[in-house]
């Protein structure tokens, strides 16, 4: 799976974790460069607290595209710190 913004392609794993619709890519499989941290958190009820990413690609910023769950509730262990996508980022098999 890889996943690209701006014609660049920001994340690349075989070992995708899929929770309602995203794909989560392991931290390691995505190119930091591209990452800076966002001050945004928000709360989900079953998976905890989610920290965000925005995305610069050649000099346009993607606010908060991409988000992770650094401690996750015990049911969403499966995806700590693996980071997932939205806001226009496409996720390509």
């Amino acid at each position: 799976m890889r996943a690209k913004w701006n014609d660049i392609i920001i994340a690349e794993s075989d070992n995708t974790q899929i929770v309602e619709g995203n794909h989560y890519f392991p931290r390691n499989t995505i190119k930091m460069e591209y990452f800076d941290e966002s001050r945004t958190h928000t709360t989900c009820v079953w998976k905890g607290e989610a920290s965000y990413f925005d995305i610069n690609v050649n000099g346009q910023l993607n606010k908060d595209a991409a988000w992770y769950y650094p401690e996750p509730k015990v049911a969403a262990k499966n995806i700590k710190n693996m980071v997932a996508f939205w806001k226009g980022v496409e996720i390509i098999e």
